[in-house]
């Protein structure tokens, strides 16, 4: 098929990639904005709008592909399946969500602000539908690079320091893929294009799928491409650059961050390297497995000890993040489809955390923990609401976590008994940190700096209180999204035999 249709994941890229170019020319008033908002809630619908075609029958309305560098063996290719259905749509409801949060922040020179956060959406979604490795790298950069820009320019006194940090890690992991995507390449069989046109090799998903890659060569490219998905999750040791990119980054960068971005590494783990590379997948699993949980435990830890409320959430996305690592490598059902649900509900609940952080962040002007306290007393909407969201986050029953986390451990379990254990230490301790955050800083007595402090507006608690409705949504009746990940779950196991 040769474009024929206009198909949702062309329009889930194109949508927000317009939008964010036209934000560059709208001079500084709110123009930038508003088209911002609008864009990304057009998006939502497209992305919802796609749900009801999800049906193989519908399948020209969920892949297009079009003629690009057919000497080589390149087609834009993009597609929609289940894996990429859930990412997107975890995408499409993140940005509305942020831009509504945050849409009494001012920034210096608005216009490229947003544009630039509009270009990262676009990347996003290029990135959880391409079917083919070069567009899959291009749409890659497209979605790190506007990020750089973001936090070295609109970011805290420490910005430079910590974009730095970022560009050198996620620039390293790019070109290690890159290096691994042409050397798979070389090994893929070649392809005849309806014009007649022929090429030695192909970078379509499904050649690099039956790429020719001895047990040998797998044992070594693997790590090019896992070292880049590390990063990107990230994963101890690849991890450092993190706490200190979501403290300085703006808040609404944050959320993208630790939201929805971090999902690209467990995506590229699930989509790229293990269909790739399955001898050197089940070589390495153990190893990757043991750096996961590692990482859980010395996250919760360095959580419970943090002042920096922003570091505390960003270590916790780090433990999280880990046990979605290590359930992946357990390679079994039911481990694999807790990771796709918890992919989703973790994006939902850390922006929540992070739309709550970000508002006590503007109303006290400081960060440290040991500062804030009794909040309750000045804002109990706020309160509640961050109460339900972190209870979520830390994976109570009825919400919408306990879902995904209690089929990651399952999966963990079925595969050794005390890697599941050791990582189940993380329930303790990420009890322990979230209660202590909601005592010091929501309950006691109020201090200086929270003693003027005011609840929040109207459409911070609609935001919020959306949050909550999918929250225990997903807790109570999870079924929907589990029938959605089935396919994905069949598929990837069935390649990686």
């Amino acid at each position: 098929m040769l474009g024929t249709y206009t198909t949702f994941p062309e329009l889930l890229i194109l949508v927000p990639m317009l939008a964010g170019v036209i934000c560059f020319f709208l001079g500084k008033n709110n123009a930038a904005k508003n088209v911002a908002l609008f864009a990304s809630i057009v998006t939502l619908c497209i992305s919802l709008a796609s749900l009801c075609y999800a049906d193989e029958k519908f399948a020209k309305y969920n892949t297009v592909s079009y003629i690009w560098l057919k000497y080589i063996g390149s087609t834009y290719l993009v597609g929609l399946d289940a894996t990429g259905r859930m990412l997107t749509l975890l995408t499409a409801i993140g940005f509305p969500l942020i831009f509504v949060a945050t849409y009494k922040n001012d920034y210096k020179n608005s216009a490229s602000f947003y544009g630039l956060m509009l270009l990262t959406q676009a990347g996003l979604m290029g990135v959880f539908c391409a079917m083919d490795a070069l567009v899959f790298y291009f749409y890659w950069e497209l979605a790190l690079i506007p990020v750089y820009f973001l936090s070295s320019k609109w970011g805290g006194e420490k910005r430079i320091q910590a974009t730095f940090k970022f560009f050198v890690y996620t620039f390293a992991g790019s070109l290690l893929m890159l290096i691994g995507i042409i050397y798979v390449y070389l090994h893929t069989p070649g392809r005849v294009f309806e014009d007649g046109t022929t090429s030695a090799h192909s970078f379509s998903i499904n050649a690099f799928y039956q790429a020719k890659l001895a047990v040998s060569d797998q044992a070594w490219v693997f790590w090019l491409f896992f070292v880049a998905f590390a990063i990107k999750m990230p994963i101890f040791p690849f991890h450092t650059w993190q706490p200190d990119a979501y403290d300085q980054s703006p808040t609404s960068v944050t959320m993208v961050l630790s939201g929805i971005m971090v999902k690209m590494g467990l995506f590229g783990v699930l989509r790229w390297l293990i269909p790739i590379f399955p001898a050197a997948t089940k070589e390495y699993a153990h190893l990757i497995m043991i750096l996961s949980i590692i990482g859980i435990i010395y996250a919760s830890c360095i959580a419970i000890v943090q002042d920096n409320l922003k570091k505390l959430v960003a270590y916790s996305s780090i433990a999280h993040i880990g046990l979605m690592c290590a359930a992946i490598f357990a390679m079994n059902a039911i481990s694999v489809q807790g990771v796709l649900l918890q992919m989703f509900n973790h994006g939902i609940n850390i922006i929540g955390l992070w739309i709550v952080v970000d508002q006590l962040e503007k109303k006290t002007g400081v960060k440290e923990i040991s500062k804030l306290g009794g909040v309750a007393h000045k804002a109990p909407v706020l309160t509640i609401l961050l109460v339900i969201i972190a209870l979520a986050n830390i994976a109570l029953p009825l919400t919408n976590a306990f879902v995904g986390e209690f089929m990651m451990f399952a999966g963990v379990w079925q595969y050794n008994h005390w890697y599941a254990a050791i990582a189940g230490i993380s329930i303790i301790l990420a009890a322990v940190y979230t209660l202590n955050m909601i005592q010091k800083v929501f309950y006691g007595e109020t201090k200086p700096l929270t003693e003027s402090i005011k609840d929040i507006a109207l459409h911070e608690k609609v935001i919020l209180s959306v949050i909550v409705v999918c929250i225990f949504m997903m807790g109570v009746y999870p079924q929907p999204m589990i029938d959605l990940t089935k396919h994905a779950v069949k598929v990837l196991l069935t390649i990686n035999q």
